[in-house]
């Protein structure tokens, strides 16, 4: 007994504890697992069985304690690991090694995945992975430890991949695996050739073409945002050029910004383009202390330029009056210093931690080798803080003056920034610290989690390696939270793109001759090429989040918005309204008076076919068929003499029509009623997208190691829902111009125009290996939403009516009759089965 003391302490002082000899009498068992079918890349499995006898190793009975104990970290690390201390940035494990004990011996499961991302080396489990020629990797079973035990069986399951056993060892193979039977494991060698699928979307992922697409789509993006706006600009200076009112002029000296909203759009288009680049450029290598004064020197430039304080053009007003000049420039310089103020401060802040690094004890580049300290990691949060309240606070300033050159402000909120602007500023600037605060925790918590799992086992919390992995983190979160943010910019594109939109509507209203009233059947020129915009930058976009490489991003646009103008040329036939001729419009559709007259009609045609009805069961009393059959052709003649010397199609009736109108006056009104309705619609849609995109265990894992994984969930579903609502728009903005004589025809057509690039992509996903279930669930939950949202717009249209019927389902089959309800009953639960089958089929992979 004493002379054990001496020789455990020799092996101690020799850092020997591990007794690694013993484990000789170990027996192992392994498997490496490839899955090509893995999303986009190459998936890999090790699956590690190590049965260790109690009699044999004197830390084997350790591995039953606590996970959390100092013992059962010692023994698992002298199990799996050794004297190993390198870092495992590859391989990710779900869960702790599962341990079980009998009398006699204790069996511990280590299971760990990777994925083939890029071309550096790969560990994972007992495998040593690493790239060859070409479209080759060679495997080698090289454990860290238990060299010396029985390896008893040794598996690899190719999953259909061609491979090589360079070995020549292998007791049995197939044409998917290999195996091998009591065999050292620096025996073990063999190499797999990569699908070209697979080795092209890794080849493409580290070229210079993947930034290249990604620009390509920001460029596309800038164009069209710029073309929209320019053509928006000059069709408003030709509009208002022969107004009598000066100040409703753009360029007008009461207006010093300008021509207002589409000014806005403009800079916009060109900032966002030139930031996106911008950040695509700051990652190639530059210093942490460069990258974040350009981040902050660009938020603190977004912000004064976004100019929140401006109220855009001026809308002519009946009686001419505006308001008091000097009282407007007093107004606008409280705004300004208020904005200028806090911003500034906020940058002089993050410049402060830039530029005097030592005053926290940082180094010159930020990045400090030594443990963090009280004062540096202050020093870290305030350059994050900064930077990241920063852009915050520049993407809620140009969605505010969007929001307010357009009108989509309410009134009060606008009172109160008028009145009180300093306020706005610290309630607002108090928000953005909070969210800012949340990325900034999220990040510190999520860069712990990813410091332990890198260095598993081996104790090195603390030292020169963890100082350096977490201060170098740190000093590039806010370049980290910024391409984050700037990926769902988009959502600020489309609020700009829907703001321009009402601000001409706006405009145009107060320009118009109510003398001379004429129907407005959808948006044209101008307004027709921003409808579709919104439609790209809402819908599409959403939808390309799908289709795989970020190559297909400037396509997918391109593509959007030819398929939506191929639609809407073929309603300029085929829809309800075009067929009735410009002649009926202008006489049947000019006020509301006709308008009423149009509906009144719709009811009364509506009654008699429910009469005709009763009359085939017995029951319509004194009507006699013929007197029914009379009012019908009154009906069809009011009709035709709406249409003037251009005789309608005869299965077209006065139902139709109104039907083809929608419930509103104005294809504006229509639009924001069909999107809120779709918005309503979408929720469970969303929901189901996010269950399928955190059900997965690499999903969960996500949550715990990915800086922006909770935060992308609140952003996911505020954009599934803005994708929802802005097909609604679109769909209630161009109702009387699409094709189709009942509603969910639209509905069909509309998603038709989506579904073009969509199936494009479908078939290059098909070709290139990647799964295209989940664009095709989005189409097919788009079809739905925009299916229902049309047949609420057709209850809508007879809202007034509303009060005579017990439900909203019995006015739907006054509206349809039974039959016809049934048929859209039966056409929307053959959606739902389909969409239902696809989730299935995406939930179970």
């Amino acid at each position: 007994m004493w002379a054990s003391t001496p020789s455990a302490e020799a092996r101690q002082n020799n850092g020997d504890t591990c007794l690694a000899d013993q484990l000789d009498t170990s027996s192992v068992t392994a498997r490496i697992q490839f899955d090509q079918n893995s999303k986009n890349f190459v998936k890999i499995y090790s699956y590690m069985t190590v049965a260790v006898p109690l009699d044999k190793w004197h830390e084997a009975r350790q591995l039953t304690f606590s996970e959390r104990s100092a013992e059962y970290k010692h023994a698992m690390r002298c199990l799996l690991r050794g004297r190993d201390t390198s870092q495992l940035t590859e391989e990710w494990r779900p869960h702790d090694p599962v341990v079980t004990a009998t009398s006699r011996k204790v069996t511990v499961q280590y299971d760990s995945f990777a994925w083939i991302k890029n071309y550096g080396p790969i560990r994972i489990g007992p495998w040593h992975i690493t790239r060859g020629q070409k479209r080759t990797w060679q495997v080698s079973l090289r454990p860290q430890t238990l060299q010396n035990a029985r390896w008893q069986a040794v598996e690899a399951d190719m999953s259909r991949m061609y491979f090589n056993d360079r070995s020549g060892l292998a007791s049995s193979s197939d044409e998917d695996s290999l195996e091998w039977t009591n065999q050292k494991p620096a025996r073990i060698d063999f190499e797999i050739e990569l699908p070209w699928q697979r080795s092209w979307i890794l080849s493409y992922g580290q070229s210079f073409w993947s930034k290249v697409g990604v620009a390509a789509w920001w460029v596309c993006a800038s164009l069209v945002i710029a073309l929209t706006a320019l053509r928006t600009q000059r069709a408003g200076a030709a509009s208002t050029a022969g107004t009598s009112n000066p100040s409703a002029r753009p360029g007008n000296p009461g207006n010093p910004d300008g021509d207002g909203p589409p000014r806005a759009v403009l800079q916009w288009a060109l900032l966002s383009g030139a930031f996106a680049l911008m950040l695509l450029v700051s990652q190639r290598p530059v210093s942490p202390q460069w990258r974040a004064l350009m981040c902050v020197a660009a938020g603190l430039a977004l912000v004064l330029v976004a100019r929140p304080w401006c109220d855009g053009m001026p809308v002519a007003i009946p009686d001419g009056t505006t308001d008091d000049p000097a009282v407007v420039g007093d107004r606008r310089r409280r705004q300004m210093h208020a904005v200028v103020g806090a911003a500034s401060a906020v940058a002089a802040t993050g410049l402060l931690v830039i530029l005097a690094p030592q005053m926290f004890g940082l180094p010159h580049n930020l990045v400090s080798r030594a443990e963090p300290t009280l004062s540096g990691d202050v020093g870290y949060v305030l350059m994050g803080l900064a930077v990241v309240w920063l852009w915050l606070a520049a993407m809620a300033a140009w969605c505010w003056r969007f929001a307010r050159e357009g009108g989509l402000v309410p009134a009060s909120w606008g009172r109160r920034w008028d009145t009180a602007p300093v306020r706005c500023v610290a309630v607002v600037s108090a928000l953005l610290t909070g969210v800012a605060g949340g990325l900034l925790g999220c990040f510190w918590w999520v860069n712990e989690n990813q410091w332990k799992r890198v260095t598993w086992l081996t104790d090195r919390i603390t030292g020169g390696q963890y100082g350096k992995y977490v201060n170098s983190s740190r000093a590039n979160f806010s370049f980290t939270d910024l391409s984050w943010i700037f990926t769902y910019s988009w959502v600020l594109t489309g609020v700009a793109l829907f703001a321009l939109l009402h601000f001409r509507v706006r405009t145009q209203r107060a320009h118009a001759d109510h003398r001379q009233e004429r129907p407005a059947l959808g948006p044209e020129g101008p307004d027709l090429l921003l409808t579709a915009s919104v439609f790209v930058f809402t819908v599409g976009l959403q939808g390309a989040t799908f289709a795989g490489t970020n190559a297909q991003y400037g396509a997918w646009l391109i593509l959007n918005m030819g398929s939506l103008f191929a639609i809407l040329a073929v309603g300029r036939r085929l829809s309800v309204l075009s067929q009735l001729g410009h002649a009926f419009c202008v006489k049947r559709l000019r006020n509301k008076k006709r308008r009423h007259e149009l509906m009144a009609k719709a009811h009364e045609y509506r009654g008699v076919n429910h009469h005709l009805q009763l009359l085939d069961q017995g029951r319509a009393g004194d009507v006699t068929e013929q007197q029914l059959e009379g009012e019908l052709r009154a009906l069809r003649q009011w009709l035709v003499d709406g249409c003037g010397k251009k005789n309608p199609p005869d299965h077209l009736s006065v139902l139709d029509a109104a039907l083809a109108w929608g419930p509103e006056g104005h294809w504006w009104t229509n639009g924001v009623r069909a999107a809120r309705l779709a918005f309503c619609f979408g929720v469970p849609a969303s929901g189901a997208l996010l269950y399928l995109d955190t059900k997965d265990q690499w999903d969960w894992i996500q949550l715990s190691f990915e800086p922006t994984a909770i935060p992308g969930i609140v952003a996911s579903f505020v954009a599934y829902q803005t994708a929802w609502a802005g097909a609604g728009f679109v769909l209630g903005a161009l109702w009387r111009l699409l094709p189709g004589r009942r509603s969910p025809a639209r509905a069909w057509s509309l998603t038709f125009s989506y579904a073009v690039p969509a199936c494009l992509v479908v078939l290059l996903n098909k070709f290139t290996g990647v799964d295209f279930r989940d664009l095709l669930f989005y189409s097919v939950l788009m079809l739905i939403i925009l299916t229902l949202t049309s047949i609420w717009t057709d209850a809508s249209t007879f809202g007034e009516e509303r009060q005579y019927w017990p439900s909203r389902l019995t006015l739907l089959v006054s509206i349809y009759q039974l039959r016809g309800l049934s048929a859209h009953i039966a056409w929307i639960g053959a959606q739902v089965a389909v969409a239902v089958g696809i989730w299935h089929e995406l939930a179970r992979r």
